[in-house]
C-alpha cells in the first residue's frame, strides 16, 4: 500500500475558497470523489490530520469537521493507535497499479504529458432515481416538436438553386441575424442592428468568447457570491483574479463595489442582474444606476448574463442593464430558445461593433461553418409569431408549476424554510432554518428515491440553502419530490 505521505493529494482534492460552499463540504466532496474514482482505495491509510492539513492548506478543526462527516456516511474509519483508512465498496486494484501516481497512470496510459486543467472540472452529475431536483431547467416534454419538424422539413424539400453553399450561408445568416436582432429589441429594448450581434451554438460557448477576449491574465474581475458555477469556473480559467461581492436583499452590495473600486483596478464586473443565480434575488432600480455609474467612473465593463429572461410571469419584464447603457460599458450574454431541443438553442452577444469584430475572429476557430437550415427555421420561427406563441404558452405552464410549487413547500415544509417567490425564472432559493448537515440530507433523500446533486447545496456558517428547480417537474413529480424533502429532514433532524 502506498505511504499516505506519497500519495498526491493536491492533485485530486481541489478546493476553491472563493466558492459559497463551506470548505469543509467541499472536503467532503473532494474526498467521496476521490474515492469513487479510485485515487484512494479501499484500506489506503491516511496521513494524520496535521500533516494532511499543511498538504491542503487547510484549518485542522475543517478538516475534523470533513472526516466526522465522511466517517458517518461510511466513507472512512478511524482506529484507535492505528489511523484512519479508507472504507469503500468499490473493487481492489492490483498491487503494482497501486503503486502509481495519477500523473504516471496518465503517462502510461497517454504516451504524452500534457497540460492539466485543475479548474474545468465537470459539475455535472448523473442519477438513475426516479425523482430528482435540478438548479432551474426547462421542460423539453413541453416542446412543440410538430412545428419544428413542419419547418425544418419544408426547408430539407426546398429546391435547390445555382447559388453557391456560402453564398446560401451568408444570406441567411444576415437574415437570422436582423430578424433575431429585431426580436431583441422589442423583447429586451437593447436598441442593436446586427452589427452589435453574435450568435452561438450556446450560451456557454458566448461566455467563453467573451471572456477569452475581454480578460488578460492577473485581471481582477468581481462577481457575485454567492455566484454560478458555471460562469466562475470561466472566468477563472482565463486566469482572472476573482473578487466576491456579497449580494443583499436588493442585488450585489453597490457600497461594497465602490470601496474595492476606489483601491483595486476592476476589469470587469460579471452579473446576472435580472435573477441573480442562485439566490433569484433581481437589482433594484436604484442599484441598477449606481453599478452604470460606477461602470463610468471606475472604467469597468459589466459583463450582463441574462440566461433566463425569456421565463418571466408578468406583463412588464425588467429590462437589461443594457438597455439603459449609454457609455458602452455593458456586454450582454443571453439565450434563446431553452425551451426548444439543445440543437435549437443559441447563445448571444450584444455588444459595440469593433468588439463582436474581434469576437467573431475568435468564434471562426471555434465555429467555422454555420448550420444554414437551422437558422432558416428559426428565422422562420421568429417571423411567423411560433416563438411568441411558444413564449406565451410556456410562460403560463411554467407560472402554474411555479405557484403549485409554492403551494407544496408552504404546506410540507412550512416553519422550517424561508423563500420568496420569484417573478421570473424556474427556480426558488430555499433556506433553511435548522442547521444541519446537506451531505446527509443529500444521501437520506437519494434512499427515498430523490437526487439532489451537490451543484444545488449551499452551505456556510451562516446559511443552509437550496436552490429548486421546478421547471422539469409536472405535478404529480413535485409532490412527490418535496414529500421526500420533509421525510428526509425529519429523519436526520431526529
Amino acid at each position: 500500500m502506498d505511504s499516505p505521505v506519497e500519495i498526491p493529494f493536491k492533485s485530486f482534492i481541489q478546493l476553491k475558497p472563493e466558492e459559497s460552499t463551506a470548505i469543509y463540504l467541499q472536503l467532503v466532496f473532494e474526498f467521496i470523489k476521490a474515492i469513487q474514482t479510485g485515487f484512494l482505495p479501499e484500506g489506503t491509510k491516511l496521513p494524520g490530520t496535521r500533516i494532511l492539513c499543511k498538504v491542503l492548506a487547510v484549518n485542522r478543526n475543517t478538516l475534523i469537521k470533513a472526516f466526522q462527516d465522511l466517517e458517518s456516511q461510511g466513507w472512512i474509519e478511524t482506529l484507535p493507535n492505528k489511523g484512519t483508512f479508507i472504507l469503500s465498496q468499490q473493487k481492489q486494484k492490483n498491487k503494482a497499479e497501486l503503486a502509481i501516481s495519477k500523473e504516471q497512470n496518465a503517462s502510461d496510459a497517454v504516451g504524452f504529458n500534457f497540460q492539466r486543467s485543475t479548474i474545468l472540472e465537470s459539475p455535472i452529475e448523473n442519477s438513475n432515481l426516479p425523482y430528482q431536483f435540478n438548479d432551474g431547467m426547462p421542460d423539453l416534454r413541453l416542446v412543440q416538436t410538430d412545428v419544428l419538424a413542419r419547418l425544418y422539413v419544408s426547408k430539407l424539400k426546398r429546391r435547390k438553386t445555382s447559388t453557391t453553399y456560402e453564398q446560401i450561408e451568408l444570406r441567411s445568416h444576415l437574415n437570422f441575424k436582423t430578424h433575431f436582432s429585431n426580436y431583441l429589441n422589442l423583447t429586451r429594448g437593447i436598441r442593436i442592428s446586427t452589427s452589435n450581434l453574435l450568435t452561438a451554438s450556446s450560451h456557454e460557448i458566448a461566455l467563453y468568447l467573451v471572456t477569452k477576449v475581454l480578460i488578460a491574465p492577473g485581471d481582477k474581475v468581481a462577481v457575485a457570491s454567492p455566484g454560478y458555477y458555471m460562469s466562475n469556473m470561466t472566468l477563472t480559467n482565463t486566469g482572472a483574479q476573482i473578487i466576491s461581492i456579497p449580494v443583499n436583499e436588493d442585488g450585489i452590495d453597490t457600497k461594497k463595489l465602490k470601496e474595492i473600486c476606489e483601491t483595486t483596478a476592476i476589469r470587469v464586473l460579471y452579473l446576472t442582474s435580472n435573477y441573480h443565480y442562485p439566490t433569484t434575488i433581481l437589482l433594484s432600480a436604484k442599484k441598477r444606476i449606481e453599478v452604470l455609474e460606477l461602470a463610468t467612473q471606475y472604467g469597468f465593463v459589466i459583463l450582463e448574463d441574462d440566461y433566463d429572461f425569456d421565463f418571466h410571469y408578468d406583463n412588464n419584464p425588467v429590462l437589461p442593464l443594457a438597455a439603459f447603457d449609454s457609455n458602452q460599458k455593458v456586454v450582454y450574454i443571453g439565450s434563446f430558445g431553452r425551451s426548444l431541443p439543445s440543437g435549437f438553442s443559441y447563445g448571444f452577444v450584444a455588444a459595440p461593433a469593433e468588439f463582436i469584430k474581434e469576437l467573431e475572429k475568435h468564434q471562426n476557430i471555434l465555429e467555422p461553418r454555420i448550420d444554414v437550415i437551422k437558422e432558416q427555421v428559426l428565422t422562420e420561427w421568429i417571423t411567423e409569431g411560433e416563438v411568441h406563441r411558444l413564449s406565451k404558452k410556456n410562460k403560463k405552464t411554467y407560472k402554474e408549476r411555479r405557484d403549485h410549487f409554492v403551494s407544496l413547500l408552504n404546506e410540507k415544509l412550512k416553519g422550517k424554510i424561508k423563500f420568496k417567490i420569484p417573478p421570473r425564472g424556474l427556480a426558488i432559493w430555499v433556506e433553511w432554518l435548522d442547521h444541519f448537515n446537506l451531505v446527509q440530507f443529500q444521501k437520506e433523500c437519494a434512499n427515498h428515491g430523490l437526487f439532489l446533486p451537490k451543484t444545488i447545496l449551499y452551505q456556510t456558517k451562516n446559511i443552509t440553502a437550496t436552490r429548486l428547480g421546478f421547471g422539469h417537474l409536472e405535478k404529480e413529480e413535485m409532490e412527490k419530490s418535496v414529500s421526500i424533502l420533509s421525510k428526509s429532514l425529519e429523519i436526520i433532524m431526529q
